[in-house]
């Protein structure tokens, strides 16, 4: 290779790795002179490259000096030259360490990782997601899209930050939806329910065109919408105003139903709500069986979801059947 191509290649390089590979080649070439300098004083190659190292890093632990004239002029010469190379070096590593901090804080940087869940939206509810999910499934990462705050909303919590609005593929892709597991698309408080029902399904369109195999979990204000979600691809729909009418009508009938629930569902860090795939031995027994072979395992069964997934018995003499799954309390 010619020594321009060489030249051209180098000039190619990062500004970073240029001054490295600069700041090495000073160091190795001045081992190496002193050696030849000074024989009886750097008895190695490696003794001279380790005095290069501490004299151009202005450490001098004095170990090892040059003794001749022509030695301490070498010397001088490190002095003026590499410690300016090495100052620039690490000048450039910590502003380069600087910029991508910023570049996460600021929801700049791209996420690379795969298998993750992606959130959509910051608000309360996604907040409550984030933490509690963090806590009790620490092998599970997170990437929070989001337009609306300045900086990462929770920078202490292992969740990473793209800012911009979901609905824009180059947005998706930088929390690389085509790797994703999961996405939960939470309704924007600060739209009207209609405008935020559409905002998530102009969301999850673009989500599954880019990823049809992720697991969209749409939360929908308006029953309307709901039908128009699973069109678009949504593979669980959770209606917010309809789980709050019901507490809301439960303590109207019984005061305290909201409270209790609540406080059960609060509970996330020691028990929390799940759906089990029954054991072969469990196909044919009824449910009341079923529910006391659970409670051994300290598991509390409340409910079959059957195989169409939109029915739900609780008669205690229904037969558990292939497809069914046990609605319960895990702990």
């Amino acid at each position: 290779m010619k020594t321009r191509d060489v030249l051209f290649a180098y000039w190619r390089w990062p500004a970073i790795i240029r001054l490295f590979a600069a700041a090495s080649a000073t160091i190795v070439l001045f081992g190496a002179l002193m050696r030849l300098i000074e024989p009886e004083t750097f008895r190695t190659v490696f003794d001279g490259i380790w005095w290069a190292i501490v004299t151009a890093a202005t450490i001098g632990y004095g170990d090892i000096v040059p003794k001749t004239v022509a030695g301490k002029i070498a010397a001088i010469v490190l002095i003026a030259l590499g410690t300016g190379i090495l100052t620039a070096y690490f000048a450039s590593v910590s502003a380069a360490a600087a910029t991508q901090a910023t570049a996460r804080t600021s929801g700049r940087f791209e996420y690379r990782d795969q298998d993750h869940a992606i959130v959509v939206g910051w608000n309360e509810r996604a907040r409550e997601v984030l933490l509690r999910l963090a806590r009790r499934e620490p092998s599970l990462r997170f990437v929070l899209i989001d337009a609306t705050v300045p900086s990462h909303p929770l920078p202490d919590v292992p969740v990473h930050f793209i800012k911009g609005s979901a609905g824009d593929d180059a947005v998706l892709e930088k929390a690389n939806i085509q790797k994703a597991r999961f996405l939960l698309i939470t309704a924007n408080p600060h739209k009207a329910e209609a405008e935020a029902d559409k905002d998530a399904i102009v969301t999850l369109l673009a989500a599954k065109s880019l990823n049809p195999s992720v697991y969209a979990i749409v939360e929908i204000l308006t029953a309307r919408n709901v039908a128009n979600a699973f069109r678009a691809g949504a593979d669980e729909v959770i209606e917010t105003n309809l789980l709050a009418s019901f507490a809301m009508a439960a303590s109207l009938r019984s005061p305290g139903v909201a409270g209790a629930l609540t406080a059960m569902l609060s509970r996330s860090g020691t028990q929390t709500l799940s759906l089990l795939e029954p054991d072969a031995e469990c196909i044919g027994q009824t449910f009341h069986d079923v529910q006391q072979r659970l409670l051994g395992r300290h598991i509390t069964a409340l409910a079959v979801v059957c195989a169409d997934n939109r029915t739900v018995s609780v008669s205690p003499q229904r037969l558990i059947e292939e497809g069914d799954r046990l609605f319960a309390i895990v702990p």
